[in-house]
């Protein structure tokens, strides 16, 4: 082969990779494997489409070997490669936010007051948890809390919110968080408990965005 052939094939298949996530519904199929491994029933639901549909788009991510499965019984479960895949999305996304105008707008629409997010840095969140200053919440769902989550974490669904505010002291802040800065949990739960009185605010990282800053993440023993 010529230098310009072995160079083309080099480009095709970085372009593999390209091809793959060029679907929206493969994206958000990756950030929801990114909270762990799920069986494909459930990436289908979460990702609001069918499981056909689902099926097919995993084959892709499988293909270019952003994903791999395994049987249990007649369940198929899917799971990332590596953690390079999610960092891969989370640099992919920063991209997109820096550049494009477009999903910075609709990102703002996500944090209309201004005190929602959390003015503290991802350090400052870690030392106060660890001190016992603040209580971090992962709204999430128990299996991505088990999966992996932010020290000092403690696990409570945002369906669940509601109805274990008794848990909660009502004189700290609370920090909730989800999957990262396209997830509604977090919102969701912050509204509720300030509705309720709570000081609450929202970390816009999920699991993925902490661990690809290089701060740690536990797992459930």
């Amino acid at each position: 082969m010529s230098g310009r052939q072995i160079k083309d094939v080099l480009y095709a298949q970085v372009a593999r990779i390209g091809k793959a996530v060029s679907s929206p519904k493969r994206l958000e199929l990756i950030e929801l494997l990114a909270q762990g491994e799920k069986p494909v029933e459930r990436l289908a639901a979460e990702a609001g489409i069918s499981l056909k549909l689902a099926s097919a788009h995993l084959k892709e991510l499988r293909q270019a070997h952003l994903v791999e499965s395994r049987k249990e019984g007649k369940n198929v479960h899917y799971r990332l490669t590596g953690e390079a895949v999610a960092d891969f999305w989370v640099a992919l996304r920063s991209l997109a936010e820096d550049r494009l105008l477009e999903l910075r707008a609709a990102l703002a629409k996500l944090s209309e007051h201004a005190n929602e997010l959390t003015p503290m840095s991802r350090e400052e969140i870690l030392e106060l948890a660890r001190r016992g200053e603040v209580v971090v919440l992962d709204v999430r769902p128990e299996t991505e809390y088990a999966a992996g989550h932010l020290p000092y974490a403690q696990s409570m669904p945002v369906s669940e919110v509601q109805k274990r505010l008794a848990e909660l002291p009502r004189d700290k802040p609370v920090v909730a968080y989800c999957r990262g800065p396209f997830c509604l949990m977090a919102k969701e739960a912050v509204e509720l408990l300030n509705k309720e009185g709570y000081q609450a605010i929202r970390l816009e990282d999920g699991v993925a965005e902490w661990r690809a800053h290089g701060l740690p993440v536990e797992l459930n023993p």
